[in-house]
């Protein structure tokens, strides 16, 4: 397993423990990497409850409740999807904190306004605001997954930093 990811996912995994928070995943580019990279920490149990690999649109709808409008309306990529998919996987989950990604990593499936290397991004806590983030990664399809995956992963640290100053 790739350092950094290794020293990230650690990090998370202590900080969901402090804050005693479940984490769940729902991706659509990354196929699952930020569910693996956590749960090859020793222990992620305690702290990681489930992920969801929604490539399809229609895995999308069915497993985490995404609404076709949203997904005719603004596309697989955008924010408005990976709200409703961070949100959907805390609603089908026994999770506290959900993060999701969904992108196009290329080499094909780009468009004008959404090119290769678009990444949405959002994370979502119960009673909480959604957060959502659009990137723009540059590189061939394994770089582009990877930097969503270290996006990912920070953006969690981040909500589970300041979940943990709220105690």
């Amino acid at each position: 397993m790739d350092e950094q990811l290794q020293l990230l996912a650690k990090k998370v995994g202590e900080s969901a423990l402090e804050a005693r928070v479940m984490i769940t995943t729902a991706e659509s580019c990354t196929g699952g990497w930020v569910a693996v990279v956590l749960t090859s920490i020793a222990g992620s149990s305690k702290w990681f409850e489930r992920g969801f690999v929604t490539y399809s649109n229609l895995s999308k709808q069915e497993l985490l409740g995404v609404s076709g409008e949203t997904l005719v309306q603004h596309g697989a990529v955008s924010e408005q999807t990976v709200c409703e998919m961070a949100q959907g996987a805390l609603q089908h989950s026994h999770a506290h904190l959900g993060v999701a990604i969904s992108g196009i990593a290329g080499p094909g499936g780009a468009t004008q306004d959404k090119p290769v290397g678009t990444v949405c991004l959002a994370w979502a806590a119960a009673g909480k605001v959604t957060r959502s983030v659009t990137e723009q990664y540059s590189g061939n399809r394994e770089e582009i997954r990877k930097q969503a995956v270290v996006a990912a992963l920070n953006g969690v640290l981040g909500m589970l930093a300041a979940w943990n100053k709220q105690r």
